[in-house]
């Protein structure tokens, strides 16, 4: 299983979703739907664009986890 730790990363970066919807170009509906893990896929391009934002790489966000 994927586990998006988009909110670890937010709270660490002490950004509000908002703000990260504002730098990254997409809606804070979809940074919802990441952070709550319901997303079923995310483009490169996003994700590339959220480690840009926050300061992070890819293993920072996504994790798995054997279940």
């Amino acid at each position: 299983m994927i586990v998006v730790n988009l909110d670890v990363m937010l709270a660490r970066r002490k950004m509000s979703s908002g703000e990260l919807s504002e730098k990254v170009g997409i809606s804070p509906a979809n940074i919802s739907i990441l952070k709550t893990g319901k997303a079923k896929a995310i483009r490169f391009s996003t994700l590339d664009a959220l480690c840009s934002a926050l300061d992070c790489s890819p293993g920072d966000i996504l994790e798995y986890r054997p279940e």
